[in-house]
């Protein structure tokens, strides 16, 4: 289950395997390793992987369903909008 959520997250943002290494310092093989099941990040490396894709470890270990949003540094009206954005694609997702 971790496997494909990295590879989606990673595919989702166009990067390369190289390029997730290289944010979460890691080699490539690792993120391979990964992606196909064949390992498990460390904590620290969840934790890292977390960071770069803006999802809680909950959601990489498959706890939680919901990806999360990181806003900070957004201001009121910019969060205001966001919602307003998510809740018009959650409505048009139920008609």
């Amino acid at each position: 289950m971790i496997a494909q959520k990295i590879k989606k997250l990673r595919e989702a943002r166009n990067w390369s395997q190289a390029e997730l290494a290289r944010r979460v310092d890691v080699t490539r093989n690792g993120v391979n390793s990964w992606e196909q099941g064949l390992s498990m990040p460390s904590p620290a490396c969840l934790v890292e992987l977390a960071k770069v894709f803006s999802v809680s470890t909950d959601y990489l270990l498959g706890i939680e369903s919901l990806e999360r949003v990181n806003v900070s540094g957004l201001d009121s009206k910019e969060v205001a909008l966001l919602t307003e954005l998510a809740d018009m694609l959650r409505n048009k997702d139920h008609k």
